[in-house]
């Protein structure tokens, strides 16, 4: 046991974590202090203490009520203003030099959130710092594909006799939540677009993977007028059902599984006008055909299949393998599996 879980004073000086009591939230525009009940983070992560093991305790977050997920609500309601808000009347170019501004503050917070996100959702450094730098990337590529679609719009077209211009605006109040597995890059997928094309947000971190927010909060401070966007922590019962129910989201984005989305969708009172952006389930096969070279194959489907448990959407979570090589593939996949570390 000792061998593969490490005690306390064992873990290198750089990967030692102190524990975040997160009190903060962010509502229009203010960083505030939440005096309610708060959630205990537990890192999946055991060390030995003295031939026992324990559960890390990484910290807690707020546990919102109704009323307070309702004011970030309202936060996002009032800054969108049916269009005429700072934050959706505002020109590209100032929106695109605030994801900029955002994307600058963040980089300084790059080696805090790679640290929980090791010790939150048990990512190795390796992948906790791809998906940090994947993420930087992403941000930066929307901006230029936004600069693509400003340049491409300011065209005219001509269609049957007619001569138009078209320009895109915000949708309104935009309602985000991401996935567990990549709490920072899939969130930040759907978030940062949300943000930079004019709509305001209502911001719920998923279920695990919430603390390594909490460094970013300062940064959507700094970068975006009040209320742009707001965020809302606590079980998704008590806190999503009465957004949902307000009719007020008018559009959803959400990674995760289809079942979950459909029990929040059915919520809003008025489904055929919400809009939903949705990422959900995945089951990616290979497919193994009797002339594939095994031997290269083979690392790349267990890659595939076990990187980071198989926690990933992109994870291979079904094989079909040709029956005329199973037996090969099998001895090979189980000899590449044995190279493996827990």
């Amino acid at each position: 046991m000792s061998f593969v879980f490490p005690s306390a004073d064992s873990v290198p000086e750089k990967y030692r974590i102190q524990p975040v009591h997160q009190k903060e939230y962010l509502l229009d525009g203010e960083i505030r202090i939440w005096e309610g009940e708060s959630q205990i983070v537990k890192s999946p992560i055991f060390l030995n203490k003295n031939g026992k093991l324990e559960q890390v305790i990484l910290g807690s977050y707020p546990n919102f009520d109704e009323k307070q997920s309702l004011l970030a609500l309202d936060a996002a309601v009032k800054a969108y203003n049916h269009g005429t808000g700072v934050w959706p009347i505002a020109t590209t170019k100032e929106r695109i030099e605030a994801v900029r501004k955002f994307i600058s503050l963040m980089k300084g917070k790059k080696d805090q959130i790679i640290l929980l996100l090791m010790w939150e959702i048990g990512k190795t450094e390796k992948d906790a710092t791809k998906e940090f730098e994947r993420t930087i990337e992403y941000l930066e590529d929307t901006i230029e594909s936004l600069q693509e679609l400003e340049t491409t719009s300011a065209n005219y077209i001509k269609e049957s006799g007619l001569i138009a211009q078209i320009k895109r605006s915000p949708y309104g109040v935009v309602l985000c939540m991401g996935p567990f597995n990549y709490p920072l890059n899939e969130t930040f997928c759907t978030l940062i677009p949300a943000i930079l094309m004019g709509n305001t947000v209502v911001f719920k971190p998923a279920k695990y993977g919430v603390l390594l927010l909490q460094p970013l909060l300062e940064c959507f401070k700094e970068a975006f007028p009040p209320g742009v966007i707001n965020t809302v922590y606590g079980d998704g019962a008590k806190v999503i059902s009465p957004i949902m129910e307000s009719g007020k989201i008018d559009v959803f984005a959400f990674i995760g599984s289809s079942s979950t989305a459909n029990l929040i969708t059915k919520k809003h009172p008025k489904l055929n006008r919400l809009r939903s952006v949705l990422g959900l389930n995945a089951k990616n096969p290979a497919i193994v055909l009797p002339d594939t070279d095994l031997k290269t194959m083979v690392p790349e489907i267990l890659s595939g299949s076990l990187s980071y448990n198989g926690q990933r959407c992109t994870a291979l979570k079904i094989l079909f393998v040709h029956k005329d090589i199973l037996d090969e593939f099998t001895k090979l996949y189980l000899e590449e599996l044995t190279k493996w570390k827990a």
